[in-house]
C-alpha cells in the first residue's frame, strides 16, 4: 500500500447513508481487524462467524482508530445498520473514482499466480498476496492510486453469492477465469455450485478470457479461451517443462520462465493472452515474465540440505495436487511428498484423500501424511507415514527425508506446512 488518501468522515458517511458522529476524525487507511488498527485507520466492525466487530470497537479507538463504522451510534463514529453492506458501497465509490482498467481473476486453482503474472505483464499494480475478499478489495482501491493506468486483482469465493458482491464491487473490465474445480464445495454445495460463483465474473465482464479447459461449461458468449490446445483462441507451446522452470513459445517468441509447473506456464499465458486483448505490447510483456519469480510458498523450489525442496505449502486441492505432482515426476532422483489435509471438500473429502494418495504412490517412493485422512491415505503402503499434526511431521522429518533428492511439501493453508521448511532451513 504504496499510495496514501485522507477522506473525510462526512464523505464517507454520505456514501455509505450513515449517520455521522461529531468526534469523527478523517481517515487515511481502512481496517476490520483491530489489531491491525494504527493511527488515523478507520474501522470498520463487521459480523463474523465467532463474533461481531463491535465487541473490538473500543480497543479500535483506543489504538487511534479515526472513526468505527458500525451498527451502535457514537460520536467518533458512522452508524450504519449494515456495516458490511456499507463497506461494499465504499468499494464500489472507490472503483468508480479509478478510471484505469481493471483486470479481475478468479478460479478455482491457479487464480493467485494468474493474478501475479498478469500484474507482471501489465506492470499494473495488484491485491497482495491472496487478499480477495469484499473487505479486502475495497482497501485495495482506497490505496490504489487514481492516476495508474489499471490495476489487477483477486476475486475468491467460498459462499454462495459472493462473487455478485464482488464484481459489483471492482466492476471488472476484463474477467480471466483458470478453473473450475472441487474447492470450497462443502459450502457451494456442488461443482455445479463453484461453477456458478465463478462464471459470474465473467458475465460481468466486458472482455472475458478463459482457461480452454472450461469450454464444456456454458461460457458466457464472447468469451475466448487460452491454453495449449490446438482449439484456444490464444495459443501457446510448452516447449520444455522442468522441475524448476519451463520453455514457452507465444506468437512466434521463445522464452524460458523461472517458476516451474504446468500452471505457472498457464498462468503466463494468460498474461500473454490479457496483454495482447488489451493492446499492450508482447515483446514487454514477455521480457517482464523472463524476469518473474516464484511466489513464496507456491511451488517454490528451495535448495535446503543437499535436496530440492518444493515448497507449494500455501494451498491445496485435488487438481492443484495433481498439477504440483507432474512437477515433482520431473525431477531428478529419488522422491517423496509431504502432504497435509485439503480442506473444505465436504462430504466427499475422504473420497478425495483416497484418491490423493493414489496419485502420490504414482510419483513419489515415500510420503509422510499430515492431518485428519493421514492414517487413511497411508493404509496399505510401506513407503507411508502417518501423523496426526505438523509438530510430529517436523520430529519425523529428518530421517524420512534422509534418503530422498526431492521433496514435494503440499497441504491447505490452515495446517502451516511452511513451518517445515523453516526447520530444515534452521537444521542445515
Amino acid at each position: 500500500m504504496t499510495h496514501t488518501r485522507t477522506f473525510s468522515p462526512r464523505l464517507i458517511a454520505r456514501v455509505v447513508g450513515g449517520r455521522l458522529g461529531n468526534a469523527a476524525q478523517p481517515a487515511r487507511d481502512l481496517v476490520w481487524d483491530s489489531r491491525a488498527v494504527e493511527p488515523g485507520a478507520a474501522f470498520v466492525a463487521l459480523p463474523g462467524s465467532r463474533s461481531h466487530g463491535e465487541a473490538y470497537a473500543q480497543e479500535a479507538l483506543e489504538r487511534g482508530a479515526a472513526f468505527v463504522l458500525g451498527p451502535v451510534e457514537r460520536a467518533q463514529g458512522i452508524q450504519v445498520d449494515d456495516p458490511y453492506g456499507a463497506l461494499i458501497a465504499l468499494g464500489r465509490w472507490l472503483r468508480t473514482g479509478f478510471a484505469g482498467t481493471v483486470v479481475a481473476v478468479s478460479g478455482s486453482v491457479g487464480k493467485t499466480s494468474t493474478k501475479e503474472a498478469l500484474a507482471r505483464a501489465l506492470g499494473w499494480p495488484r491485491t497482495d498476496g491472496n487478499l480477495n475478499t469484499p473487505p479486502a478489495l475495497t482497501r485495495f482501491f482506497w490505496h490504489l492510486d487514481p492516476d495508474a493506468e489499471g490495476a489487477v486483482v483477486e476475486l475468491g469465493v467460498d459462499r454462495p453469492g459472493e462473487m455478485e458482491d464482488l464484481v459489483t464491487l471492482s466492476r471488472p473490465d476484463l474477467g480471466v477465469l483458470t478453473a473450475i474445480a472441487p474447492v470450497h464445495v462443502e459450502a457451494l454445495g456442488s461443482l455445479e455450485g463453484v461453477a456458478r460463483e465463478k462464471l459470474r465474473l465473467l458475465e460481468a465482464s466486458e472482455l472475458r478470457l478463459a482457461h480452454e479447459e472450461l469450454t464444456g461449461w456454458p461460457l458466457p458468449r464472447g468469451t475466448l479461451t487460452y491454453g495449449f490446445g490446438e482449439g484456444a483462441d490464444f495459443r501457446g507451446e510448452l516447449v520444455e517443462m522442468g522441475c524448476e522452470g519451463s520453455r514457452l513459445r507465444y506468437g512466434g517468441r521463445e522464452f524460458t520462465l523461472r517458476l516451474p509447473g504446468r500452471g505457472a506456464a498457464l498462468a503466463a499465458l494468460a498474461a500473454l493472452a490479457a496483454a495482447e486483448l488489451l493492446g499492450r505490447d508482447p515483446s514487454e510483456a514477455v521480457e517482464r515474465l523472463s524476469a518473474q519469480r516464484p511466489t513464496p510458498g507456491r511451488l517454490e523450489p528451495l535448495r535446503r540440505g543437499g535436496k530440492l525442496w518444493l515448497n507449494d505449502s500455501y494451498n491445496a486441492s485435488p487438481k492443484a495436487l495433481e498439477a504440483a505432482l507432474e512437477v515433482l515426476a520431473r525431477c531428478p532422483g529419488r522422491k517423496g511428498v509431504v502432504l497435509g489435509t485439503m480442506l473444505e471438500l465436504g462430504e466427499e473429502a475422504e473420497r478425495w484423500h483416497r484418491w490423493a494418495a493414489r496419485k502420490v504412490r504414482e510419483v513419489a517412493e515415500r510420503a509422510l501424511f499430515v492431518g485428519e485422512f493421514a492414517e487413511t491415505m497411508a493404509a496399505g503402503w510401506p513407503g507411508a507415514t502417518a501423523v496426526a499434526s505438523v509438530e510430529e511431521a517436523a520430529r519425523a522429518l529428518a530421517d524420512w527425508a534422509g534418503p530422498l533428492d526431492a521433496v514435494l511439501v503440499k497441504g491447505s493453508r490452515a495446517l502451516g506446512l511452511e513451518r517445515l521448511l523453516e526447520e530444515v532451513a534452521g537444521a542445515r
